[in-house]
């Protein structure tokens, strides 16, 4: 990815509109070129027949309304309607012979893709009617979003189906590339889901090692389990790295506490190629494709070596997903995202785990055993956190109450996938600290002095993650238009010390919020730290143990955190640590030498 300076030293140009004009299509049901969004999708539903508020929901669902400037998301799906040329869906090559126009034209302009995929809507409509007819009610076009979504499973297809319904009944508004807004009022829609009966999805060829069975635990998965025999720790001939996981009986032998959400940095393959060999010493419970397919290779009660921290491991389910942390153009594309979030919420429902970040944690917020090492960053800031915690609690599962303390918050972000060359960082979900209440002041040391690297979270907070905020917010008189927060925060503050360390210090910075997002209330509680031996600071820890080897930094009496959880016995002090946000990640302080309030 090339350089890019992530403290808002200037606005990110928007790719010019003049490179993305192409030759002119040739037919004459293709889309002519238009200034506005809103006649694009009329002028798609005049010619197809498809109503364009589907369209337009369709449109937002899948792209947040981006072209993404042409480039292909990791399923190889182009636009806003998600048009794709991959080895189970060719919609891009259907709607490009339907309409007589080049590929190249639907992967660009936004009126061609939106006809496009109007096109394709309208191709699977006419399949899944018996006289060939389009559907007479916005409802029974139900069935032609299910076949659309390209999932490989039926259940992940149907939960396509509402998402999209669920954008008509609710609505939304949303921006183009080039800023046009696009409001879509709220329906009064009723989905005639008998029309989905006749869609099949075309489940694609599977990997080497895996089967379609009922031997897996979460029943839409297909059964990838590594044999025990060789991959167990406890029982392989191979001794670690040969082996890669480690058997269990949990929830009986420890509890399950949580879930990691991962990306492979490549493809569901190549994530499969890592799990499905003993050599490389590390192991996953499920990894999910971007065409929705969830494969199981380990079962949930044995624990995977999967984050870095193994008393995290010890109690948490990892998912991996299809995807690239730093690609924000090689967006996750929204099959991915419900089937993940189906999978998450069968998880949450099984183990009684609440729908907070507390529970639902990235592998960027687990911490490292200790300061003498950095975890990894994924999924990174491109992860549509509000999206995706929206969908597992479309699954009934509720969202965590939120806390009554008004200093605890959390930033809210619904942030669309961008294209190469329009990222800002008002455009993801990553938040940056300062060393003062203003964008103009110095930013607090980052492990990436050089701002090159959007994957960096050594000076930055996350959408979604709670933080106590220290008195009162005020504008950035830089003029940006943020808000700015005070919170501690773990800083790197001896990177350039005579003797550079990379043990943190909890300093009290700034974090500038911009006005396209929202800080809401965030849930858990207010800890304070009061040591009990009246010392003027303490150590955080990088798992609930004052082991000395699991030291991450210190905060000094009186620093005050969000808790999202704790574990251990509430009767006994002594055995009992609360988790706090440290330093973007995960730590622990022990409840002996902190005041908790109430939240």
């Amino acid at each position: 990815m090339r350089p890019f300076s992530r403290h808002r030293l200037a606005a990110t140009a928007l790719v010019a509109i003049g490179a993305l004009v192409l030759s002119m299509a040739t037919s004459a049901e293709a889309a002519p070129r238009t200034s506005s969004v809103r006649t694009a999708f009329a002028t798609a539903a005049q010619r197809t027949g498809v109503p364009a508020s589907l369209l337009e929901a369709i449109c937002y669902t899948e792209g947040r309304l981006s072209m993404h400037s042409g480039h292909p998301s990791l399923d190889h799906g182009f636009g806003c309607m998600h048009l794709t040329a991959n080895d189970h869906a060719h919609t891009l090559r259907e709607a490009a012979r339907d309409l007589g126009v080049s590929t190249h034209n639907l992967k660009t302009d936004l009126a061609t893709n939106v006809l496009g995929g109007a096109a394709v809507l309208r191709d699977d409509a006419r399949r899944l009617s018996r006289d060939g007819h389009l559907p007479t009610s916005l409802g029974g076009w139900y069935g032609a979003v299910a076949a659309y979504s390209g999932a490989v499973v039926k259940q992940t297809a149907l939960m396509y189906a509402d998402a999209v319904f669920s954008a008509l009944r609710h609505g939304f508004t949303g921006r183009t590339d080039n800023g046009q807004q696009l409001t879509l009022a709220p329906r009064a829609v009723h989905p005639v889901r008998t029309s989905a009966r006749a869609v099949q999805t075309q489940a694609s060829a599977l990997p080497a090692g895996c089967q379609r069975d009922t031997a897996v635990d979460y029943s839409p998965a297909i059964d990838c389990i590594v044999p025990a025999k060789i991959f167990d720790c406890k029982v392989s001939k191979f001794a670690y790295p040969g082996c890669t996981y480690q058997d269990a009986n949990r929830p009986s032998s420890s509890p399950i506490r949580g879930v990691v959400i991962h990306d492979i940095e490549g493809t569901a393959q190549d994530g499969l190629n890592v799990f499905q060999d003993h050599n490389s010493g590390v192991s996953i419970h499920y990894v999910v494709d971007t065409d929705g397919t969830v494969y199981q290779l380990l079962r949930e009660r044995d624990i995977a070596y999967q984050d870095g921290n193994f008393n995290s491991n010890v109690h948490t389910i990892g998912i991996e997903h299809a995807g690239f942390d730093a690609n924000g153009y090689q967006w996750y594309n929204a099959t991915e995202y419900l089937a993940s979030a189906q999978l998450v919420a069968y998880l949450l429902t099984k183990y009684h785990l609440p729908l907070d970040r507390g529970a639902i944690v990235a592998h960027g917020t687990v911490p490292s055993p200790n300061y003498l090492s950095e975890n990894h960053v994924d999924p990174g800031p491109y992860w549509m956190w509000d999206y995706y915690f929206s969908l597992i609690h479309n699954q009934g599962v509720p969202y965590s109450p939120t806390s009554t303390d008004p200093h605890l918050i959390t930033i809210s972000n619904d942030q669309r996938p961008q294209a190469d060359g329009t990222e800002t960082p008002d455009d993801f979900g990553f938040y940056y600290l300062y060393s003062g209440p203003s964008t103009a002041s110095a930013p607090i040391p980052a492990l990436d002095s050089g701002g090159a690297d959007i994957t960096d979270e050594s000076d930055n907070v996350e959408a979604g993650v709670s933080y106590y905020s220290v008195g009162d917010p005020v504008p950035d008189p830089a003029g940006t238009g943020d808000m700015m927060y005070q919170i501690w925060y773990g800083e790197y503050d001896q990177l350039h010390a005579s003797t550079p360390s990379r043990f943190q210090d909890a300093q009290l910075a700034w974090v500038a919020v911009p006005p396209t997002s929202h800080v809401v209330p965030g849930v858990g509680t207010a800890v304070t730290i009061t040591p009990t031996d009246g010392a003027s600071s303490m150590f955080v820890y990088g798992d609930p143990d004052t082991s000395t080897s699991h030291i991450l930094g210190s905060a000094p009496a009186g620093a005050t955190f969000a808790s999202m959880t704790s574990v251990g016995d509430p009767t006994h002090p002594k055995k009992l640590f609360y988790e706090i946000d440290f330093n973007h990640r995960q730590a622990w302080v022990p409840a002996t030498d902190v005041t908790v309030s109430g939240g």
